[in-house]
């Protein structure tokens, strides 16, 4: 027997994975309380009662998931980084693309993308060799996201190849960027 507690979680949960794909679809504009409880099987009512109001809803739905704290030698955090882009380039990341579509036509969503990306390039940066960590640290994510928008979103020719024919030409970038260094010609 489901107790309350598991019920609540069950559909607080339900509701969070349909206004992911709902934003994620129509963005923050198009999307209403109605629309997600009625893919959740729920009522508007519960939505706002669990979440507050259409803002804190969107922000828990559009919550950037980081890849963690990453650390190691500057071949173990280029061995991560490029795993971790090759995560996001396998599987359509749902709730970053939701946030993503949002936060060009919703300033909130920009702030919240922003401050995710920000305070991942400064962790990555403070670990990397150079006095252009930073620059390089942005690059980095600028390539990743460039990347998985140009797959997922704007659906870009050549990119819809197998993952690893992608991260065979990305993962060598990154690993130039993670140690400064660039391959004598």
């Amino acid at each position: 027997m489901t107790t309350r507690a598991e019920q609540r979680k069950q559909t607080e949960s339900r509701i969070l994975t349909a206004a992911r794909e709902l934003f994620g679809e129509h963005g923050f504009d198009r999307t209403t309380v109605r629309m997600v409880a009625t893919r959740a099987g729920s009522d508007p009512g519960l939505v706002m009662r669990y979440f507050g109001s259409k803002e804190q809803l969107f922000a828990q739905a559009a919550a950037i998931p980081t890849d963690g704290t990453i650390e190691g030698t500057p071949d173990e955090i280029a061995t991560h980084l490029t795993a971790a882009l090759a995560g996001k380039l396998a599987d359509e990341p749902v709730t970053a693309l939701a946030a993503l579509r949002a936060m060009f036509t919703h300033p909130e969503a920009a702030d919240e993308v922003r401050k995710a990306m920000t305070a991942q390039q400064r962790q990555i940066a403070g670990q990397l060799p150079g006095d252009d960590a930073l620059v390089r640290s942005g690059v980095i994510g600028a390539l990743t996201l460039g990347l998985v928008i140009s797959r997922h979103l704007v659906k870009l020719d050549g990119l819809d190849v197998p993952t690893e024919q992608l991260t065979a030409i990305a993962g060598p970038l990154i690993e130039e960027l993670v140690t400064g260094s660039r391959p004598v010609e």
